[in-house]
C-alpha cells in the first residue's frame, strides 16, 4: 500500500510540473502566437483603464520582454520560491506559494482566493454531500426496481435535472421560497465556526439546486453501473452461496459499482472548488467563481490566472486522494 501511495505521489507531482506549463502556455505563449505584444500582455496585469505610462511599467517590471522559457522559469520559481514586486514607490514581497499580485487591487492573489475560498469550499462540501447520497440512493433504488414506477418517475426528474441549467433552478428556487412565499431567509453566507445553523441555513438552497443537477448525473451512472454488475457471475455465486440479499447489495455490488462514481465525484469537487460560477452568482455568494467573473470583467490577469493554478492543484490532489480510495475499495488497484 505504501509502494502504491509513493507511485501516486511522483505521478501528481509530475502532473503538477505539466499543469504549470499548460496554464503558463495558455495565458502568455498562445496570446504571443496569436499575435499578441509584450504590451498587450502588460495591459492584462493593470486593467482596460490603465494609461500607456503604467502599461510601460508593468511590462518592465514583470519582465514581458524576455524569452518565454525565461518568463516560464521566472512563473515556477516564484510558485515554489515566492517572488517581489516592484509597485510603484514601494516594492512588495509574494510569498510563497505565490500565485501573482493583482495590481488593480493591491493585494496578493493567494489573499484574496484565501477570502473567498471559505466560501466556495463550504458551497462545494455541502452540495457534494447532498449529491452523493441521493444521486447513489436513488441510483441503487431504480437497479433493484427496475422497470417500475420509482425507477421510471427517478429516471425522469434525472433527465429534468441533467437538462435544467442552475441558474433557472436557482431563480425558480429564489423567487417561490424566498421572495413569494417568503419560507425561506435570502442566502447570506455566515462562516462555519460563527453560527453552523446559520451557516447550513443560509446554504441549504444553493446546495440543494447545486446537487440538483450533479444528483441527477450520479442516479443515473449508479444506476446503469449497478444493473451491470447485478448480471456478474459472482453476485450470482453470493446469492447461491445464502448470502442476505443486503450484503449482496452493499458488500458486492454497490462496492464494485463505486470505482466509476469515485472517479467522476474527484474532479466534479476539484473543479467546484474553483468556483461553481452561475450558482454563486444566482446566490450572491462572494466565492472564488464571483472574483474569477470580476477579475475578467476588469483584465486582471493575475487574478484570473491564479484561481486556473489553484483550481489546477485541487484537481490534480483530488485524483491522488481518489487513486487512494481505488485501492481501498478494490484492492486489485494496488497491483497496478
Amino acid at each position: 500500500m505504501i509502494a502504491f501511495v509513493v507511485r501516486r505521489l511522483v505521478a501528481a507531482v509530475a502532473l503538477l510540473v505539466v499543469v504549470t506549463m499548460v496554464t503558463f502556455a495558455i495565458f502568455f505563449l498562445v496570446p504571443r502566437l496569436a499575435g499578441a505584444t509584450p504590451d498587450d500582455l502588460a495591459s492584462r496585469y493593470v486593467g482596460r483603464d490603465a494609461t500607456p505610462t503604467a502599461v510601460q511599467a508593468a511590462k518592465k517590471r514583470l519582465h514581458l520582454d524576455d524569452p518565454v522559457p525565461v518568463q516560464y522559469g521566472r512563473f515556477v520559481k516564484s510558485l515554489v520560491a515566492g517572488d517581489t514586486f516592484d509597485y510603484g514607490p514601494t516594492t512588495v514581497k509574494c510569498p510563497a506559494p505565490c500565485f501573482g499580485y493583482s495590481f488593480r487591487n493591491s493585494q496578493n492573489v493567494l489573499d484574496l482566493i484565501k477570502d473567498r475560498f471559505p466560501v466556495t469550499f463550504s458551497l462545494a462540501l455541502g452540495a457534494s454531500v447532498f449529491w452523493l447520497v441521493t444521486g447513489v440512493l436513488i441510483g441503487v433504488l431504480s437497479a433493484l426496481r427496475r422497470g417500475s414506477l420509482f425507477d421510471r418517475a427517478a429516471m425522469a426528474i434525472a433527465l429534468a435535472g441533467v437538462s435544467l441549467p442552475i441558474y433557472f433552478t436557482g431563480l425558480i428556487t429564489l423567487s417561490l421560497l424566498v421572495y413569494r412565499w417568503e419560507l425561506w431567509p435570502e442566502p447570506q453566507y455566515v462562516g462555519l465556526l460563527e453560527n453552523p445553523a446559520l451557516w447550513a441555513q443560509n446554504l441549504l438552497l444553493p446546495w440543494i439546486t447545486l446537487a440538483f443537477l450533479y444528483a441527477a448525473m450520479y442516479a443515473r451512472l449508479t444506476r446503469s453501473g449497478m444493473l451491470e454488475t447485478l448480471n456478474e457471475d459472482f453476485i450470482r455465486t453470493a446469492r447461491a452461496k445464502g448470502l442476505p440479499e443486503r450484503t449482496v447489495i452493499t458488500k458486492h455490488a454497490l462496492r464494485a459499482t463505486l470505482t466509476p462514481i469515485l472517479t467522476i465525484f474527484g474532479l466534479d469537487f476539484g473543479l467546484l472548488l474553483g468556483g461553481a460560477v452561475l450558482t454563486e452568482t444566482t446566490f450572491n455568494l462572494k466565492g472564488l467563481g464571483e472574483l474569477v467573473v470580476n477579475a475578467i470583467r476588469g483584465n486582471d490577469l493575475p487574478v484570473v490566472l491564479g484561481v486556473v493554478m489553484f483550481t489546477a492543484i485541487f484537481v490534480v490532489v483530488a485524483n491522488l486522494i481518489v487513486d487512494v480510495l481505488y485501492a481501498v475499495v478494490d484492492p486489485r488497484v494496488r497491483l497496478g
